[in-house]
């Protein structure tokens, strides 16, 4: 028994320490580090105009592929679990095919399809539409590699609550959108609520692939990871840490925000 008891205890503390060390510690460093020369600088830091305006276009690529991932995500899921479709198991592979691929590869994937040369490139340009090294490259980019995570949540969580009452439904006279809107949504709400704080997340911290698609302008093209690291290379460090805390301040927000609407409802 108080071998078990040890046993216990030594895993608490290996995953505590582990916890520490790969998450506390660093987000402590980066306060620290942030602090250091005063609220003041850290405030200069964030404001300046080239600060803003990659924070605002990290918050527009947020703000436009979390919305759509999530109706992708709840829609894949379905067919996935409450349909007889051919071909289930393809899809299920293309799903994850953003966790297989590096970014480097989506970022010059979209390059050679939608870039000023590309196969469909020429025909946006034509139509006035600049894809790549603009606003909508980057957006694509955050799209693709943040696409898996609202499906990956809902899919089991259906398969676990059934099917019985949508069928209940149903036979009592209810439409789909009825059956879904008042049986299938509340069930799986918080598989979707968890699969938007993992898109949330992975959107604004996305880098490989946006270094590809957006040019890297100051102020036009630069999101807040690539405006982190720019401040890096010309070894502004308040800067550097200032933005990387507004990004996980942002990120830990948008995880309390989840976890007290939980707690209110229960």
């Amino acid at each position: 028994m108080n071998g078990s008891r040890l046993v216990r205890w030594t895993l608490r503390y290996i995953a505590l320490l582990y916890l520490f060390a790969l998450l506390l510690l660093p987000l402590g460093v980066i306060f620290n580090e942030a602090f250091k020369e005063g609220i003041g600088e850290v405030f200069s830091a964030i404001t300046t105009p080239d600060a803003v305006a990659a924070l605002k276009l990290t918050l527009l690529t947020v703000i436009i592929a979390v919305p759509l991932n999530t109706v992708f995500g709840v829609l894949t899921a379905l067919v996935m679990v409450r349909s007889n479709m051919p071909g289930k198991r393809f899809l299920n592979a293309l799903i994850d095919v953003p966790f297989a691929v590096s970014p480097i590869v989506v970022g010059l994937s979209l390059v050679l399809v939608y870039g000023q040369n590309g196969w469909l490139g020429d025909a946006f340009m034509e139509a006035g539409i600049k894809i790549i090294f603009s606003t909508p490259g980057i957006v694509l980019a955050v799209i693709f590699v943040s696409m898996p995570f609202v499906a990956r949540e809902v899919i089991p969580v259906l398969q676990e609550i059934g099917d019985d009452q949508e069928k209940a439904a149903e036979t009592l006279g209810a439409n789909g959108w009825t059956t879904f809107w008042r049986i299938t949504l509340p069930a799986i709400r918080w598989g979707i609520s968890y699969g938007i704080v993992l898109t949330t997340a992975r959107a604004l911290g996305e880098f490989g692939a946006v270094t590809v698609v957006s040019g890297r302008v100051s102020g036009e093209t630069e999101t807040l990871p690539l405006y982190v690291q720019k401040q890096f290379e010309t070894f502004n460090s308040v800067g550097a840490y200032s933005a990387s805390l507004l990004l996980a301040v942002i990120a830990l927000v948008t995880l309390l925000a989840l976890n007290l609407m939980r707690r209110k409802e229960n």
